[in-house]
C-alpha cells in the first residue's frame, strides 16, 4: 500500500500532488517597510517547491498597513504588491506545486509605532500599546480590506487563500471572549463573536471562487476562553459558508506558555474534522514521515502542515519518502542525487 502522504488531494478545481503543506511562517524580510516582496522571499518559497511540497503557503500577508505584525511584513494592501507576489507564484508553479497565501491583520498584536486596532481596547501585554476599539466604520473597512486582498491574490496567481483567524490576531480577537468585551452585535454570544469572521468570509467569497481555508487557534489555554464546543460551532458555521478546510493551530490569544511536544495540536484537527465533518490540516512539531503518515492513515486530518521541519530541510518530502519506502519524482536537475 502506498503512503497516503504522497497521494493527491483535490479541493474544488485544485489538486495537490501530495498532502504535504509548507505552513505559513513570517520571515520579517521586507527591507523598506513597504510590504514588497524581496529576492529572499522568492528563493525561500521556490526552494520548498523544488523540494516537492504539494502546497506552498506564503506567510501572513497584511491586508492593511496597520495590520502588520512588524514593519518588515509582506503586504497586500495595494496593487503595487501584486507583481512581487506574482513572481512567487510563478516560481512555485514551475515545480508542480500549488501556491497559497495567508491573509492577515494583526490587530492589537501589531508591533508598529502608529495607532493599532482591536475588538476591545485591551493591550496584549505590557510590551504592547493599547489598541483603539474598532467602530462600525473600522470593522467595515477591515472586511473590505480582506476582500480587496483576495482580489489581489487572484491577480497574483494564487491557487488557495487562507484567512488567518488564529494566534491572537485581529479575527481571533473578535472570536475569543478573552479579548472581545464588546456589548454590540459583534460581542457577547458565540454567534456575535463569530460575526466579524462571517462577514470577512462572505466578502472574500464574493471575489474568490477557488479553495478557501481558515486557520484557527483551537485551544486558548484558559478556562475562560473558547472551549471545544465553541470551536465546533465556528467550524460548522465556516463549513456552511463554504470554507474548504480548517487549519488547526492553537494559542497566541493571551500571553501564556503553550505546552508543546511532537504533534501537540493534532488532536484539535481530529476533533474538528469529526465534530464538524469538514477537512482539516494538522500542524505543530510534525517532523517525521512516519508521524505525518499516522495522522493521515488514522484520518485525524486531511493535510499535514510543516513549519520548522521545512526551515531545517527544504527537501523534507524526499526525507519522508525515504523513511516510508516511497519513491517521488526528482527535479530534473537533482536526479543524480535523489536515487
Amino acid at each position: 500500500m502506498s503512503a497516503k502522504l504522497f497521494t493527491p488531494f483535490t479541493i474544488g478545481d485544485v489538486t495537490l500532488k501530495n498532502r504535504i503543506v509548507m505552513s505559513p511562517m513570517c520571515m520579517y524580510s521586507v527591507v523598506s517597510q513597504d510590504g514588497k516582496v524581496q529576492p529572499f522571499h522568492i528563493t525561500h518559497y521556490e526552494s520548498r517547491a523544488v523540494g516537492q511540497a504539494g502546497l506552498i503557503m506564503v506567510e501572513s500577508t497584511a491586508v492593511k498597513p496597520e495590520g502588520r505584525i512588524s514593519l518588515n511584513d509582506l503586504g497586500i494592501w495595494e496593487d503595487e504588491h501584486i507583481d512581487g507576489l506574482l513572481q512567487i507564484t510563478e516560481a512555485v508553479h514551475r515545480h508542480g506545486a500549488k501556491a497559497a497565501i495567508q491573509l492577515g491583520h494583526a490587530g492589537r498584536k501589531a508591533g508598529l509605532p502608529s495607532e493599532i486596532y482591536s475588538s476591545s481596547p485591551m493591550a496584549f501585554s505590557d510590551d504592547y500599546q493599547t489598541p483603539v476599539e474598532m467602530d462600525q466604520a473600522a470593522i467595515d473597512d477591515a472586511v473590505k480590506a480582506f476582500r480587496n486582498g483576495a482580489m489581489r491574490a487572484k491577480k497574483a496567481g494564487f491557487d488557495i487563500i487562507e484567512i488567518h483567524g488564529a494566534h491572537g490576531y485581529l479575527i481571533n480577537q473578535f472570536l475569543s471572549p478573552l479579548t472581545n468585551k464588546r456589548t454590540d452585535k459583534y460581542g457577547g454570544s458565540t454567534e456575535n463573536r463569530y460575526r466579524f469572521l462571517r462577514e470577512i468570509i462572505d466578502a472574500v467569497k464574493e471575489v474568490w471562487k477557488a479553495p478557501l481555508f481558515v486557520r484557527i487557534s483551537a485551544n486558548e489555554y484558559d478556562e475562560n476562553g473558547n472551549q471545544k464546543e465553541d470551536f465546533i460551532y465556528f467550524a460548522k458555521e465556516m463549513k456552511q459558508q463554504g470554507i474548504d478546510l480548517i487549519d488547526c493551530s492553537s494559542g497566541g490569544v493571551i500571553p501564556v506558555k503553550v505546552p508543546s511536544y511532537p504533534g501537540y495540536q493534532v488532536t484539535y484537527a481530529e476533533e474538528i474534522r469529526r465534530g464538524a465533518d469538514i477537512p482539516t490540516g494538522a500542524v505543530g512539531l510534525i517532523s517525521r514521515g512516519v508521524q505525518a503518515e499516522e495522522i493521515l492513515q488514522n484520518e485525524r486530518a486531511d493535510l499535514v502542515f510543516l513549519a520548522r521541519a521545512f526551515l531545517r530541510n527544504p527537501y523534507w518530502p524526499k526525507q519522508a519518502a525515504d523513511e516510508l519506502g516511497e519513491t517521488i519524482e526528482a527535479p530534473a536537475q537533482y536526479k543524480r542525487g535523489w536515487r
